[in-house]
């Protein structure tokens, strides 16, 4: 077995590898994460009638909101996930730094794109409203939001390439960093830790994911040159939604490997590689990439049997996280006597929140549930409580973790009122989502009837804690890192 804080004894790799580089990674994560959740609440302040918003600026915030929420935590969980491989594998620093240099080139893009072109097409850019904008954007606004993606995707296909080449390096192939000599009982003297299984994975599936999201882009981005060169609309949408949701998925997945890394310090049990979890990952593996057809559940021209898949793998693709991620976790911290600091509280936060954000999810996967709950707030109420209570929760726990020092304390007073705030107004927001979404509220409008505002003010509310929360863990960060580096 192999644990996974077992570092590679082959090499000589450092036991921080790359770390001011991921450190600044995170910085500028926090801050867009900031950023972001300010765009949130201004929505969802317009929505509730407290404050008055253009609605050409609303959906250009809700562009950018979330092409930068999803960026921002694809970015802070690659950012993770390469700072635990580079405890197995040996990296190559200047391909992260590339690999950053190409995502902001690709933010300013995107940001111009937005506030000086005026594209609010949403971050799907589903084709082909990015071409038929009906006066609100010119065409090159919308060309130069998807170039921002194209940098943004080549960035990352650097990233992957550097992953899986050293993982090939080190492990003879991803078959075996997959752990599948384990899965088919076969002596391995070296087999990969979590992190390693994990990564080999998401190099995979997310590689898989970013070519087909190119290749879409570079032919909305040819008829938006030439308006006589035909796409089918049906494929392009396919080809977007598979792009959308197995990259926000791998942000999730690349983030959890904090979880492996970090929480075997606090419980004294190292997390193993065993045949369970290899299966579970490879399951997951395949899962990711068959999920997507829920969102066309309501396109009646698809394939039945495609919906059919979307439908049941829905309902099974939350086995591998609850039977394997979420139960380990409650087993280590079970009976443990692990220090409740600010990090492994997020930590163990993260992943409960992404176990229970996966049941609206399943739900709403449901095709006789789809038909009505679909275009309704449920599904940001999932997706949220994926983002906010999961992913977001595991990026400042590891930002914690990162300035923790080398000794575990107990959590201070302003770290208590910090977390505290952060999941009031993470829960709150979320559970607002998912009653208006029971209500029949619809999603993406920039004006409400009366009978919703109840609901928007309550969710704008949480959103102002939410927000506070943020800036807290941000602004923490920064001081100890200061501290820390000095």
């Amino acid at each position: 077995m192999s644990t996974a804080s077992e570092p590679f004894a082959g090499k000589s790799i450092a036991a921080e590898p790359q770390t001011g580089a991921v450190k600044l990674t995170m910085i500028l994560s926090g801050v867009v994460f900031a950023l972001m959740m300010v765009f949130g609440l201004i929505m969802r302040a317009a929505q509730g009638q407290w404050i008055e918003v253009d609605p050409a600026l609303f959906y250009q915030l809700l562009t950018a909101h979330g092409a930068g929420m999803v960026g921002t935590a694809a970015l802070s969980g690659a950012a993770i996930m390469w700072y635990f491989c580079g405890r197995h594998i040996v990296l190559t620093a200047v391909i992260f730094w590339a690999f950053l240099a190409l995502f902001l080139l690709g933010v300013v893009l995107i940001l111009g794109s937005i506030f000086i072109g005026g594209y609010g097409g949403a971050w799907t850019f589903l084709f082909p409203l990015p071409a038929m904008s009906g006066g609100a954007w010119e065409a090159d606004a919308a060309a130069t939001f998807m170039l921002g993606y194209v940098s943004i995707g080549i960035g990352f296909l650097l990233y992957y390439l550097e992953l899986g080449r050293q993982i090939h390096a080190r492990y003879g192939n991803l078959v075996r960093a997959l752990g599948w000599n384990l899965i088919l009982g076969r002596e391995d003297d070296n087999p990969p830790p979590p992190t390693i299984v994990a990564a080999a994975a998401v190099t995979i599936f997310n590689s898989i994911g970013i070519i087909l999201g190119a290749a879409v882009l570079v032919a909305s981005l040819v008829h938006l040159l030439v308006p006589g060169f035909e796409v089918n609309a049906l494929l392009a949408k396919n080809l977007i939604y598979f792009f959308g949701h197995v990259f926000i998925n791998a942000s999730i997945y690349m983030a959890v490997t904090a979880v492996y890394e970090i929480l075997p310090e606090y419980t004294g049990k190292p997390w193993k590689t065993n045949r369970l979890f290899a299966i579970a990952w490879n399951a997951v593996l395949i899962f990711v990439m068959a999920v997507y057809w829920h969102h066309l559940l309501q396109d009646v021209v698809m394939p039945p049997w495609m919906l059919v898949v979307g439908q049941l793998v829905s309902y099974f693709s939350g086995i591998p996280l609850i039977a394997v991620t979420a139960f380990s976790a409650f087993l280590y911290v079970r009976g443990s006597k692990m220090t409740w600091d600010l990090t492994s509280s997020l930590l163990v936060l993260s992943v409960a929140g992404w176990a229970v954000g996966s049941i609206p999810a399943s739900i709403d996967g449901m095709i006789s549930v789809n038909k009505v709950m679909h275009n309704t707030m449920w599904v940001p109420g999932h997706f949220h409580t994926y983002l906010l209570l999961g992913e977001v929760a595991m990026a400042f726990g590891f930002m914690a973790w990162l300035v923790r020092g080398k000794t575990i304390a107990q959590m201070s007073g302003l770290d208590r009122v910090a977390f505290v705030t952060y999941l009031a107004g993470a829960a709150g927001f979320v559970t607002v989502f998912l009653f208006s979404g029971a209500a029949s509220i619809p999603r993406r409008w920039a004006v409400h009837y009366e009978e919703w505002l109840t609901h928007d003010r309550i969710g704008t509310l949480f959103s102002v804690l939410v927000v506070l929360g943020t800036l807290l863990f941000v602004l923490r960060f920064v001081l100890r890192l200061g501290r820390s580096d000095s």
